[in-house]
């Protein structure tokens, strides 16, 4: 598990952008769209983790005919509270393989 550096400065709006980028893949696209939003590393990190997610999530559920949807789905749901909780958030494999690709 890799170390985050410590934010004291995380405001409320980052905890909710990061919630709801968790909970809404769309915002999660218009997050990184905005300038001063993308710029925030903890709302990034966790738009395009959810976006990640999202997409191996849909990939997985159409080749299991929707069985890891819910199970998936609940899963984001959790993930979406400990962001707004402001922790940083690490799904096995996924957390370092976004990292690795440069887009977080």
């Amino acid at each position: 598990m890799t170390q985050h550096r410590f934010d004291a400065d995380l405001t409320s709006d980052d905890k909710l952008w990061a919630l709801l980028s968790w909970l809404f893949w769309p915002i999660a696209v218009v997050v990184l769209l905005m300038e001063d939003k993308k710029n925030q590393p903890f709302i990034k990190y966790n738009a395009v983790l959810s976006l990640a997610f999202t997409v191996l999530l849909y990939l997985l559920g159409t080749i299991t005919f929707g069985c890891l949807l819910v199970v998936g789905g609940i899963y984001m749901i959790y993930l979406a509270i400990m962001a707004f909780q402001g922790k940083w958030v690490e799904v096995p494999w996924l957390s370092d393989f976004v990292r690795k690709q440069g887009w977080a």
